[in-house]
C-alpha cells in the first residue's frame, strides 16, 4: 500500500551497479575479432558469470544480515522500523499499479503517443508500432506477468526469512533483468543468473498463479475462476520461460482475454503463442480490472503469508 520510501537511496538500485560493475570488470568489451560465437571461451564465460551470481548473492545477503543486526542491536523499535523499510523496497505493488494506470490515463485522456510512451516505462518490446489495442495488451500482460516476480515472490521469501532472504531474491530477479539474456553478449555469461531465477520463481510463479484464480472468485463479475483455471491448466506453458505464462495465463483466463502473441523487439518480430482465449477484445478499462485482480491476489497472499508465520511461531514456541 505505501510503496517504495522516496528520498533515501534504493537498495535495489545498489545491487544493478553492483552487477554493472561486475560485469564490465568479468566481460568488459567483447572485442570484434571474438564476436563470433565459435571463437568465444564459452566455458570460461560461464564460469565468470557464475562467480557474478556468487558476489552478488553474497554480498547482499551479508550486508542485509549486517544492517538487520546493528538495528536490532540498537533496540527493538530500531530494529522493527529498518526491517518495515527494507520490507517496503521488495514489494513493487503500488509501484506496478502507478505505472501501468499511466497508461490507462493516458488511453482516456491522453493521445495515443503519450500512452506509447507511458507503456514504454513498463515493458521491453517496441512500443512505437503498437496501435491502441497493442498498448492496452502490453500494460495488462505486464501487470498479469509481474504480480509473481514483482509482489508475491518476495512477500513469499520475506515471510521465509525476512529481508535478508526478500533482498537475496530481489538480486537474482535483477541480475536476470540485466543479464540473463540470450543475445551475442550474454548467451553463456548470462545462462547462471537466467537459470537460478527460473528456479528461485518456479514455485511462487505456480502459487501466484493460484492466488489470482482465487481472487477471480470473490472479486465481481468482470472475472470468471473457473475460466482462469482452464486457460491456466491448458496455456501455463506457452512461453519460453517456465514462469512467464503461469500467471498471465490465469489473468487472460479471469478477464476472458487473449494475450501475448507476437510482439517485436529491436525491430525483429519474435513469435510467440497465445495465451487465453479471445472471449471478448481487449479495452483500455482492462487495465483497470487487472490492477484490481493484482490488488485482491496480493492481500490473499498476504494473508496467508502472515498465517504461515504465525503457525511457524506458534510451532516454534510449543
Amino acid at each position: 500500500m505505501v510503496g517504495d520510501p522516496h528520498g533515501i537511496p534504493h537498495p535495489i538500485v545498489w545491487i544493478g551497479k553492483l552487477i554493472a560493475r561486475l560485469d564490465a570488470a568479468l566481460l568488459g568489451d567483447i572485442p570484434a575479432e571474438k564476436a563470433d560465437p565459435e571463437t568465444r571461451d564459452k566455458a570460461a564465460e560461464h564460469r565468470k558469470g557464475l562467480l557474478l551470481v556468487l558476489i552478488v548473492i553474497t554480498v547482499t545477503a551479508v550486508l542485509t544480515a549486517i544492517i538487520m543486526y546493528t538495528a536490532y542491536r540498537i533496540s527493538p523499535v530500531a530494529g522493527v522500523i529498518v526491517e518495515a523499510i527494507l520490507t517496503c523496497y521488495l514489494l513493487a505493488q503500488t509501484s506496478l499499479r502507478r505505472e501501468s494506470m499511466k497508461v490507462y490515463r493516458e488511453l482516456k485522456d491522453g493521445t495515443l503517443d503519450s500512452a506509447r510512451k507511458a507503456v514504454s516505462m513498463i515493458v521491453g518490446r517496441d512500443t512505437q508500432v503498437l496501435d491502441e489495442k497493442g498498448v492496452t495488451k502490453a500494460a495488462v500482460e505486464t501487470v498479469a506477468e509481474n504480480f509473481s516476480d514483482g509482489v508475491f515472490a518476495p512477500m513469499l521469501y520475506a515471510a521465509i526469512g525476512g529481508p535478508v532472504l526478500g533482498l537475496t531474491y530481489k538480486a537474482i530477479n535483477t541480475m536476470d533483468s540485466m543479464i540473463g539474456y540470450k543475445n551475442d553478449r550474454y548467451m553463456w555469461f548470462g545462462t547462471a543468473a537466467a537459470k537460478l531465477d527460473d528456479a528461485a520463481n518456479y514455485i511462487p510463479a505456480r502459487l501466484s498463479a493460484l492466488l489470482l484464480i482465487a481472487a477471480s472468485a470473490v472479486s465481481g463479475r468482470d472475472y470468471n475462476a473457473s475460466r482462469a483455471f482452464r486457460i491456466w491448466r491448458r496455456d501455463r506453458t506457452n512461453h519460453k520461460s517456465p514462469n512467464a505464462a503461469q500467471t498471465e495465463s490465469a489473468a487472460a483466463g479471469s478477464l476472458g482475454l487473449q494475450l501475448a502473441g507476437d510482439a517485436q523487439y529491436f525491430g525483429k518480430i519474435v513469435r510467440k503463442p497465445f495465451i487465453g482465449d479471445k472471449t471478448r477484445e481487449i479495452e483500455a478499462f482492462d487495465i483497470v480490472r487487472v490492477n484490481r485482480l493484482m490488488t485482491a491476489a496480493s492481500f490473499i497472499g498476504f494473508a496467508l503469508c502472515m498465517l504461515g508465520i504465525y503457525l511457524a511461531a506458534y510451532i516454534t514456541a510449543r
